[in-house]
């Protein structure tokens, strides 16, 4: 089991304070350091001092850090048009030396469009959009030095693309898609995602949605055991109750609340939850680090929890 560390930046934080985060988790032995891709807080929060870009965020740390990955759950496919992320994502892949992932979905926030003036199709035209923003971004980092693109779509038509810049990671940088949809969701990872990812889904739910996405690489005969299959859970440990109390007061949860539906309690609450998601073809977690002034949160999962894995 890999663990990474996942941040929400939309509810308040500076550059600097992912940076320390990133370079914590890098120095701490995390696999990743991955954000969240939006532009408006959620909940009772001022957000303040605003959003920060995602991709702007992983091109600053791609040039400060050296070995962690990096990484978006999940960039909204509203947010940016097909070709352009294509180069982007390929840029931040050459900063970082090869470190880089695109975990995409439809985007689901609708106020943080009207907040910020980006249109917000329907649910059916999301799912539509998102599939053929995946056949042009894979189609344009597969096409081979030399050679041209185009794609027949239609919303993103493509014609006589020179198809640059290549990622360093070949054939491409892994693609995470994920969600609990039970139909289209796993017919698009099936065909186009390298790693499936369940947020904030308990064991049984899971379980379910991995099996559908297995049936449907079946499907198409693809062997799932090409798939890297992940969850993302907040994150609350600490070496006795009380300290899971206190961060768990840090974020406005209940410490029962977040035992039920989360990854928290003391190191060995927290590697007996990793232990029951392993058991059901979970290989990686991403951790939920909700207050980013806590590094030695960070610090007491990987000398506790990461290091008896």
């Amino acid at each position: 089991m890999e663990l990474r560390i996942f941040t929400e930046p939309q509810q308040g934080a500076t550059y600097d304070q992912l940076l320390a985060v990133a370079r914590c988790a890098e120095d701490a032995g995390y696999g990743a350091f991955f954000r969240s891709d939006h532009y408006l807080m959620m909940g009772d929060v001022s957000g303040e001092p605003g959003p920060t870009d995602a991709w702007t965020t992983l091109a600053g740390l791609a040039r400060e850090t050296s070995r962690i990955r990096l990484g978006t759950l999940m960039t909204a496919a509203t947010f940016r048009l097909p070709g352009p992320l294509a180069i982007t994502v390929a840029q931040v892949d050459q900063m970082s030396g090869g470190r880089v992932e695109l975990g995409i979905g439809t985007g689901w926030y609708a106020e943080e469009h009207s907040a910020y003036g980006m249109p917000f199709p329907p649910l059916a035209e999301r799912f539509d959009r998102l599939e053929e923003q995946l056949a042009v971004i894979t189609g344009l980092w597969s096409t081979p030095a030399g050679e041209r693109f185009d794609h027949d779509g239609r919303y993103y038509p493509v014609r006589d693309s020179p198809a640059l810049p290549k990622p360093v990671q070949q054939p491409r940088p892994p693609i995470l898609l994920g969600g609990t949809g039970p139909k289209r969701t796993p017919r698009l990872a099936a065909r186009y995602a390298d790693e499936f990812n369940l947020p904030f889904a308990s064991v049984p739910d899971t379980a379910a949605q991995f099996d559908r996405v297995r049936a449907a690489c079946a499907e198409i005969g693809r062997d799932p055991a090409d798939m890297v299959w992940s969850n993302a859970l907040v994150l609350c440990c600490g070496r006795d109750d009380a300290e899971v109390a206190r961060r768990a007061a840090a974020i406005g949860r209940e410490p029962d609340e977040l035992r039920a539906n989360g990854l928290a309690g003391t190191p060995a609450e927290v590697l007996d939850t990793i232990g029951r998601y392993a058991e059901i073809g979970s290989e990686r977690l991403y951790l939920q680090v909700l207050d980013l002034s806590d590094l030695e949160h960070l610090e007491l999962v990987a000398s506790e929890v990461m290091a008896k894995l």
